[in-house]
């Protein structure tokens, strides 16, 4: 019976306590493994032979009233985001997302303005956003980190005419928004803009037109603050119901409103009915003069590419 008895004490498994050999080795073993890499192979390469925790073949402490020791987990184990992962008999390493690459990270928060627009009356109208002055970049403002823009007013255009030209080319590449905020500051400004808008398309550029400082500050601030928006939030809602496209379509004829589609829609029935209608058919229909009823009719039965 004595035999017996003893006999299931001896088969619990217990564990060493580590020495302190034991635990300078798993520092460094782990201080290796988390050591920067040149590839994504070097990283999965991880020697796991060596381990704190491992049972002992024989007991070296007898268990006090049966129970077994435990001992505090190594430096090793508490690095629990370097340590790889084992599911189903496969090694899966958590990688650790690199330092500072939070959404704070360098001028994530801030748009970047150039030297030359030191002095420039619009950054006093920056005000819900924080700016500041950098040597580094080429735009004027550096409002994402794909996103960039060029200011520009058309009194300095008619003085220049070769300054946004030269600005455009030194752009290269590096930018996938590349917006040209003109600020319209003269009365006079058609040819100007004519000339800015075939340079703007040749460039790559989109145009943004601002009537005020206030005005351009505002563009300004909006481009950052919406830097990781989707673009459906500025993107034109049409309800997809036959009134609604009916609506849509008819409404782009000069001075038709949508109770005037109401109109058309039930003395003629359909779009095809309308477009079908004569000039005095329409203008019998109530609200609809005259003038009106020759636009429509005019967009209907006139060429898209005039003739020469």
């Amino acid at each position: 019976m004595a035999d017996s008895t003893e006999q299931p004490a001896q088969r619990k498994r217990q564990f060493r306590i580590p020495t302190v050999e034991d635990i300078e080795k798993s520092r460094k073993d782990a201080e290796k493994r988390l050591a920067p890499v040149e590839s994504m192979r070097d990283a999965l390469s991880f020697d796991l032979s060596s381990s704190t925790l491992q049972p002992s073949a024989k007991a070296n402490t007898p268990a006090t009233n049966g129970a077994v020791p435990l001992t505090a987990p190594p430096i090793e184990a508490q690095t629990s985001h370097s340590q790889p992962v084992t599911i189903a008999g496969s090694r899966a390493p958590l990688i650790a997302s690199p330092a500072g690459g939070g959404s704070g990270r360098g001028s994530g928060q801030i748009v970047l303005v150039n030297e030359l627009q030191r002095g420039n009356p619009v950054l006093e109208c920056v005000r819900n956003v924080r700016w500041s002055y950098s040597k580094d970049i080429i735009p004027d403002y550096v409002v994402g980190r794909t996103s960039c823009v060029l200011y520009l007013s058309v009194k300095y255009h008619r003085l220049h005419p070769e300054y946004i030209s030269k600005r455009i080319d030194g752009l290269g590449k590096n930018y996938r928004l590349r917006v040209l905020l003109i600020h319209v500051d003269t009365d006079d400004c058609k040819i100007p803009l004519r000339e800015i808008n075939r340079i703007a398309v040749v460039g790559e550029m989109t145009i943004l037109l601002a009537w005020s400082l206030d005005e351009a500050g505002r563009y300004i601030e909006t481009l950052k603050a919406f830097e990781h928006r989707q673009p459906d939030i500025i993107r034109e809602r049409v309800e997809d119901t036959y009134m609604a496209r009916l609506a849509n379509s008819l409404t782009s004829i000069k001075s038709v409103n949508k109770t005037d589609v109401l109109t058309l829609s039930s003395n003629f029935g359909s779009f095809e009915g309308v477009a079908k209608a004569t000039s005095d058919e329409l203008s019998l229909c109530p609200g609809v003069g005259d003038l009106k009823a020759q636009r429509i009719f005019k967009a209907f039965h006139e060429p898209f590419i005039p003739e020469k």
